[in-house]
């Protein structure tokens, strides 16, 4: 019995930690349940702090409520100081008041502990367009919470947004990423799914070289949290002390397999679709 414990107490220090700094899905496809589902299938202790709660399924977003800033910041710290936290994403921030607290107490991670594992997957734009956050929400991200991140992971959306002029191929996704990590210093993944060729693209730029990260487009597949569980695998990947571009690599294989693998089923509203974060999946 002494034996036992002391191998369970082993596992459980040499399993990483990953805090999910995101919204509540009720439908668990996306934000802090899609990154907690994706942290466990990739044996990683996820701890979260949520932003807000959206009553939403697949397509439909019914209502939402946001988080006071006071406690997200409570969530925030008090997981700071529990757990050996190695590596953070940021989703779903509501509101300029939030995005601006979440990035103090970031602040003062990477002072204590000197890690900049932090993604920032910048959600201003919902899949249907709607806007997700207002202009002085966004100036929030770039002036205090992307010089924090090690990577952010806009879609071409947010990446025009950012930038204030569109993305319509490939050439340009990769000006725009280049120009994105020259304007905040950071490394970019710019997601190029939504350009619909035969191929989902994505270009991260380091701010030195680019690097393409390719996979074949599923049409017809209606799933939502595809962005959430991309830069939440990344994250993972992370926090068990991979490098960046193999922590992408590793993120896109797995988020293609999350949507090819993806559930369906029958309701009284229709079909509903979500993506399948818990699979059988070996990187190639």
């Amino acid at each position: 019995m002494p034996g036992k414990k002391k191998q369970q107490h082993q596992q459980s220090a040499a399993t990483a930690v990953a805090l999910t700094i995101a919204g509540s899905d009720s439908s668990a496809g996306a934000g802090a349940q899609a990154d907690l589902k994706t942290f466990g299938a990739l044996g990683v202790y996820g701890v979260t702090a949520i932003t807000c709660i959206v009553a939403e399924t697949p397509g439909k977003v019914s209502q939402m409520q946001l988080a006071d800033a006071a406690i997200v910041r409570e969530q925030i710290v008090l997981l700071q100081e529990s757990f050996p936290i190695a590596a953070i994403k940021t989703g779903l921030l509501c509101n300029a008041q939030i995005v601006s607290v979440v990035a103090e107490a970031l602040r003062q991670t990477t002072r204590q502990t000197g890690t900049r594992n932090l993604v920032v997957d910048p959600l201003m734009i919902a899949t249907t367009g709607q806007p997700l956050l207002d202009g002085g929400a966004i100036e929030i991200y770039g002036r205090e919470l992307f010089p924090l991140a090690r990577l952010i992971t806009p879609n071409l959306d947010e990446s025009s947004r950012l930038l204030g002029e569109p993305i319509t191929d490939l050439p340009g996704m990769h000006r725009a990423a280049a120009a994105l990590a020259k304007k905040f210093r950071v490394a970019v993944l710019l997601k190029g799914g939504h350009l619909r060729g035969r191929f989902a693209v994505d270009v991260l730029h380091d701010g030195i070289q680019a690097i393409e990260f390719s996979a074949p487009f599923l049409a017809n597949v209606a799933t939502h949290g595809t962005g959430c569980t991309y830069s939440a695998a990344i994250t993972a990947e992370l926090a068990k002390g991979a490098g960046l571009s193999e922590a992408v690599k590793f993120g896109k294989q797995f988020v293609s397999a999350a949507i090819r693998q993806h559930f369906v089923w029958n309701s009284s509203g229709g079909r509903v679709s979500a993506l399948n974060q818990g699979l059988k999946f070996r990187p190639s």
